[in-house]
């Protein structure tokens, strides 16, 4: 008797375990839990991103001093403040032309 009655209990709990389990697993799978994950990796691939090029400016404006003491071209004072390059201005608006 008590070996019916404890393998109807571990049937039954291994039966809801499963449920459960199944359950997390189809709403993780619907299309607005795949978009907010889609979304959370996009942040935070931005982030990385970011970091990256920060870390690249950091870079360039690190060997750029060091080329320039090495040229005896004076740097500026503040390596933080380096000025950005920009383009001549060029519309390609052709309502401009007339």
């Amino acid at each position: 008797m008590f070996r019916r009655t404890f393998w109807f209990t571990a049937g039954a709990a291994a039966g809801v375990w499963a449920t459960t389990k199944v359950n997390r697993k189809i709403r993780q799978l619907t299309p607005e839990s795949l978009a907010a994950q889609a979304a959370d990796k996009a942040i935070e691939a931005g982030h990385k991103l970011k970091d990256f090029a920060l870390d690249v400016r950091e870079g360039m404006v690190r060997r750029e001093a060091e080329l320039g003491g090495a040229l005896g071209i004076e740097a500026p004072a503040d390596p933080g403040l380096v000025a950005h390059r920009t383009l001549p201005y060029n519309s390609n608006n052709r309502n401009e032309d007339h």
